[in-house]
């Protein structure tokens, strides 16, 4: 009888034990993301983003159930794209990145911050060659960032992001502007209140809400 009065006992220790193990695993992987997360925010050149990058695909090989590190692999292929000048390197990287968030998009397939990244690769796949593919990716960019706005309001990089295709759209059949800045303010003012209780979300994108509002002057 005494030794089965051990068994809960044994058991409880070892929950214990196992419930330490993944905190401990949780802020190894949260100090290694916000590690890296801070070198592709200030990485200054193509090799400075691919050794983020590399890190990322590292974390995300060993966390496959995590959505952050494919996603900021995915940013930071995103970040190369809009450096690098020759056209077919372009699309290269933007290949790595729609990879890269397609691994995002597995584990969460409605993730707000997930979905405006496919629209932003969408809208530097127009970059490449504005006359020959506007009308195919500026369409997907809209529709994909519309959507990631349909799923959060209040997602600021979403609604920049949106605010620069509405703008270029308009200027491109020379419209009014009107809507785009409109969703530019709001981006702004989102950007001021948007809180998140992931310590990993997205923090960039504020520069260009920014920026679209100096156009809007």
């Amino acid at each position: 009888m005494k030794t089965l009065n051990i068994i809960p006992v044994l058991i409880a220790v070892v929950i214990i034990l196992l419930s330490n193990a993944v905190f401990a695993n949780d802020d190894k992987y949260t100090e290694a993301m916000q590690k890296n997360i801070q070198a592709v925010y200030t990485a200054q050149s193509i090799p400075d983003y691919q050794t983020a990058v590399n890190a990322f695909e590292r974390i995300g090989a060993a966390e496959k159930t995590k959505w952050e590190p494919f996603y900021y692999a995915s940013f930071g292929y995103i970040m190369m794209s809009n450096q690098e000048k020759d056209g077919a390197k372009k699309d290269a990287y933007l290949d790595q990145a729609t990879t890269a968030l397609s691994k995002a998009k597995e584990i969460v397939p409605n993730e707000s911050e997930v979905i405006a990244l496919e629209g932003f690769i969408y809208m530097i796949r127009v970059s490449v060659d504005p006359a020959s593919r506007g009308q195919q990716f500026a369409g997907l960019s809209i529709q994909v960032l519309n959507k990631a706005v349909e799923i959060n309001p209040n997602n600021p990089r979403a609604l920049a992001l949106l605010a620069q295709m509405q703008y270029g759209t308009a200027q491109f059949f020379g419209s009014s502007t009107a809507e785009a800045c409109a969703t530019a303010n709001n981006a702004i003012e989102k950007f001021t209140t948007f809180k998140s209780e992931n310590p990993l979300a997205p923090q960039w994108g504020k520069q260009m809400a920014d920026g679209m509002k100096g156009k809007c002057k």
